[in-house]
């Protein structure tokens, strides 16, 4: 009697939780999303970009994933105005999930170095998605605690092994 209680009651919940997500997305502000019909499959030689805010969920129905920008790690980048050592990074954190896998968050990072361990690119389910674009640069002025939740990112998400660079 008491398991059959456990299930109803965990049952009761997950349809709450759906019920909810589906009302925070229709009440919620608008999400400027890139209409996923009007971006061609990456085999193409002109390739677009793909951008999330920070924060955004979005499904990806050509290549069969979602991808979730949680935010941005590390912003070493050089201040506009400012003359530095080295140029710095940034390095964002992405949440990927397929449709028949399970989710995994990807560090990628605007240069490549692998004696800090930085990559622009991932590989997840045959593609490859390479981190292109970052906004806002950071100001001298402000400085990158200033733009806490405010970064976009592109991408680039070509099929694995077509065009691609290798690490």
């Amino acid at each position: 009697m008491l398991h059959k209680i456990i299930i109803y009651s965990s049952a009761l919940l997950t349809f709450i939780n759906c019920t909810s997500q589906k009302q925070r997305r229709t009440d919620g502000e608008q999400l400027n999303t890139v209409n996923t019909k009007d971006i061609t499959p990456m085999s193409n030689t002109r390739e677009q970009l793909i951008y999330f805010k920070e924060g955004e969920n979005r499904f990806l129905k050509d290549y069969q994933m979602n991808i979730t920008f949680k935010g941005i790690s590390e912003d070493s980048r050089c201040p506009k105005g400012v003359n530095c050592m080295w140029a710095g990074t940034a390095v964002a954190q992405i949440e990927i999930m397929g449709t028949h896998s399970r989710p995994m968050t990807v560090n990628i990072s605007t240069v490549d170095n692998k004696s800090r361990n930085y990559s622009r690119m991932a590989e997840f389910n045959g593609y490859t998605i390479v981190l292109e674009d970052v906004a806002p640069y950071p100001e001298s002025s402000q400085g990158t605690k200033a733009l806490s939740g405010k970064y976009t990112i592109g991408i680039r998400i070509q099929k694995s092994g077509e065009n691609a660079t290798t690490k």
